[in-house]
């Protein structure tokens, strides 16, 4: 029974994905907030469980990431299509994504396997951070007499410069020798 639990997780935060897009068309940025945070904390407790009780699973390892960008871009896309979040940011970041994923099934066709570095966690968590921004400041703009200048753009901003970081270094692994790994 334990060892379903991370992909139970990962499944989880999948399902939750429509509910913060909704929130988030629907103005209740509180709510998405909330579920946001409930999503990265399935992320954290599926990695922690996983790693500690040795349940690494190929499942896991191939819908884990899937999740994390199914969440990240169907937040940023309704919150561009909101117009809270320039598009060209979103462009960006789904043709990142989408040479990340190209990438990694040039390596799944090759049994080899890329794992996540920390260049790339430090863009999700960066995103992550932005877009909780951008719904504080929904939240306060939606209540508040006084509107708030959106200054999750600099944010965004560093998250883009950190997205292509991250892509030039992940192509940069992707060549050299000692990185890519047979199963």
């Amino acid at each position: 029974m334990l060892k379903h639990i991370p992909n139970a997780l990962t499944i989880a935060r999948i399902l939750i994905i429509p509910i913060i897009v909704f929130f988030i068309i629907t103005n209740n940025y509180l709510l998405a907030i909330l579920f946001l945070i409930l999503s990265g904390l399935t992320d954290v407790l599926d990695g922690f469980i996983a790693r500690k009780f040795n349940l690494i699973s190929d499942f896991g390892k191939l819908v884990d990431p899937l999740a994390d960008k199914l969440t990240q871009v169907s937040v940023l896309t309704s919150l561009a299509l909101k117009g809270i979040l320039p598009m060209w940011i979103l462009v960006i970041v789904v043709i990142k994504e989408f040479c990340m994923i190209a990438g990694a099934s040039f390596l799944y066709g090759k049994e080899m396997v890329v794992s996540s570095k920390w260049y790339g966690k430090f863009t999700t968590v960066v995103f992550y951070l932005a877009i909780i921004f951008s719904l504080v400041i929904g939240i306060w703009n939606t209540y508040m007499q006084n509107k708030l200048p959106n200054f999750d753009l600099y944010i965004y901003y560093l998250a883009i410069a950190s997205t292509v970081f991250s892509l030039i270094m992940y192509f940069k692994d992707f060549y050299s020798e000692g990185y890519l790994k047979k199963k």
